[in-house]
Parts: structure tokens; sequence; C-alpha cells
């Protein structure tokens, strides 16, 4: 898959803009601040419709506008799709796919996208959310359908949870909430379905993760990854680490009977303490846990084999071809001999976007195309 023509009207910075892009290497080049990371961010969205900067969609619309557009030209080999995505600052999104209106959960179907920024630091240091959040992006990516189960799951929870609040508001005991059993049966089957798509893309990861670590910090670390999930009975979101390992029956009785145990204190605390929102993805390296325990370089490397290892898996799996390979400001980051080894792992992939503040920061092969950016302009492209 190929990105070959991005516009963006009162996105961020950009009150208007529109650039060509090429297969290869392309380089979007420009001091700090003046929007190269906007215009990655837009193409990015597309396909996991989610910001790797920011938890909601607010932020990405400009200031003074009411709703942000994004449009992609896709080539698909020969195949070429439009996709034009609204962004609205209240209100539900807009999307349209070669002029016909779509559900906004479609457009994951037509573009894939990996993008590797260093905000990815928090995905192997930060909270269990930015690690939750990583997962379900990439399992949307191989099932797009996941999107409407993510959401229905996001919106059982909500209702759920707000039941819980009230009924402790009003002093009302367990046994006598009996519409709780329904939010239960329904946040049971959305749950499952979601930490069943997550399993299966921690198994999935393991080896190519492994691979990717090893190629690009020159050493082999055993890079491991694993769920910690709240149906084992613990609470990973409070560091009560309770992983898969050993548990009985199937994965939904699991969940019910772990709901059932947590009830009184769910109906004390007002909160849903179960299910896949409470999870945490495990990453260590030499038999650590990889936040808290691994050095800089090591966490780096752990989160680039992580965007790495997704985007071979898409590779491997997709009718699209290869994904779209983003590098957002991480050459600066690092050293010499892990540019010259993340460059020479990309260099296959079908077009790698990358941006730099600094030109000479990024090996000469990936700068084959390069985008001049200034003050939500684009300057003009050297070829």
């Amino acid at each position: 898959m190929i990105v070959e023509q991005l516009g963006l009207t009162d996105f961020r910075n950009y009150a208007a803009a529109d650039v060509a892009l090429s297969a290869g290497a392309n380089l979007f080049v420009g001091r700090n601040g003046q929007g190269k990371t906007n215009l990655v961010e837009a193409v990015a969205y597309l396909a996991t419709l989610g910001s790797h900067r920011v938890s909601s969609d607010a932020p990405m619309v400009r200031d003074g506008a009411d709703a942000a557009i994004v449009r992609a030209r896709l080539a698909h080999g020969e195949r070429s799709v439009l996709l034009e995505l609204q962004l609205n600052r209240q209100g539900s999104n807009k999307a349209r796919v070669n002029g016909v209106n779509v559900r906004t959960a479609e457009l994951p179907r037509y573009a894939q996208v990996v993008l590797f920024a260093p905000e990815d630091l928090q995905i192997v240091r930060g909270d269990p959310s930015a690690r939750r959040r990583f997962a379900d992006q990439l399992i949307v990516q191989r099932s797009p359908r996941l999107a409407g189960v993510l959401a229905d799951y996001d919106r059982v929870l909500r209702q759920r949870t707000a039941l819980l609040k009230s009924a402790r508001a009003r002093g009302i005991r367990g046994d006598a909430l009996g519409t709780l059993d329904v939010w239960d049966d329904k946040l049971v089957a959305l749950g499952t379905e979601v930490i069943e798509a997550r399993l299966a893309l921690a198994s999935d990861l393991s080896a190519p993760v492994a691979d990717a670590y090893a190629a690009i910090a020159g050493a082999d670390h055993d890079p491991r990854l694993r769920w910690a999930l709240s149906v084992g009975g613990g609470d990973p979101e409070e560091g009560d680490d309770a992983t898969e390992a050993g548990m009985t029956g199937s994965l939904a009785d699991q969940f019910r009977a772990a709901l059932a145990a947590r009830r009184a204190t769910e109906l004390e605390r007002g909160l849903t303490l179960v299910g896949p929102h409470r999870d945490d993805l495990v990453l260590e390296v030499r038999g650590l846990p990889v936040k808290g325990y691994a050095s800089h370089g090591e966490s780096w490397s752990v989160a680039l084999a992580l965007r790495l290892a997704s985007a071979q898996l898409l590779r491997a799996e997709s009718r699209l071809g290869d994904p779209v390979l983003i590098l957002d400001d991480v050459f600066a980051e690092l050293d010499a001999g892990r540019r010259t080894r993340l460059a020479d792992l990309v260099a296959g992939y079908e077009q790698v976007i990358v941006t730099s503040a600094v030109e000479e920061d990024v090996p000469d092969g990936l700068r084959a195309h390069v985008v001049r950016v200034e003050a939500g302009r684009i300057e003009g492209a050297d070829e």
C-alpha cells in the first residue's frame, strides 16, 4: 500500500495542505513545531482511528474551526482509493470511501499504517493503558471488525460503571441489583472477544519481536511479552499481576466467575474491576520487566521491536500489501549503530515516511524524496 496524495483542511496547524508522496522513502524535514508530525498523525489516524499523541479528537481540529478534514489517495497495486475523514469537534466523525458515505470504522479496511514515535517509549515505560492502546490499534488493523467490538465494549463498560456508582450512592446491595446481571452478560460477551484477540496477538508477535529486537540492539536479550489478565483474579491495572497461565475453564467462564467474586468490591468502589480495560501487556528482557529494569537503550529497542514486528505481521497477513511504515522523529534519539540497523530493516517496505528536524540525522537511504515543512506550509519537495 502506498499513500500517493495527502490533503488536510483545518487539521492541527494546517489551514490547508496538499502533499504528494512517492513509493519508497519519503522524508518530511523542518524545525521542531512546524507541523511534520501533524502530517503523519493524519495518515496514521486513517488506519488506527486514533492519534499516537492525544486520546481525543478535538485537539486535531484547528483553533477556530468546527471540523478537520483528512483526504488521502491510496494505491493498492493498480487500484486507487480515496479516503476522506471529517473529524468533528463535537458529535460523531464522518467518513467517505471514493465519495460514498461509510462508517468511520470501515477506514482501516483500506489503510494500514505502522507508526513509531518517541511517544512509544510510554508503551514500555508508561501505564498499562498505553500498552492496551498499542495492542487494540493493532488488532483493529488485523481485523477491522474489532473496531466495533471495542467501541461496544467501551459503551457497555461506561453504562455498567454508571450503574455501580448509582448503586453505591443509594446504598444498594449487590443481590438487590438485578439489572447488573444483564450488563455482566454483555460485558463478558464483548470482553471475551477482545481478550482472545489480544492473546492471539501476543502469541503471534513473540517471534517477530525477538527477531526485530536482536536486529536493532545487536544482542539477544530474550524479549518476551504476555498478558496479565484481571479475569485471572488479580488487578494488573494496580500492579497485581495475574496471568492467563494456570486458568481453567473457558475464558468466558473465568470472566463471569471473576465478576461474581469482585461484585462486593465493585459496588463499594463504584468501578468495574474485571475486564480487558484492567489488563496489562507485560514486556520483559533478560527475564525482567522492561518497565523499571531496562536501560534507556533497551527500552528504545523493545519499543522499536514492537512496531517493526507489527509491520511484519501486517505484511504477512494483509491483502493490501505492505503497511506504510512511519518513523516520526526517531533517528535523533538513536545512536549511530541503531540508526544504521533500523534503516536497513525498513528499507524493503513499499513506502516509508520519516520525519526529522535535522536531515543529516537520517541515513542516506531514507532521503530519496524530501519534503520541507515550515509553519504549517509545504515548502517544496526535493527528488
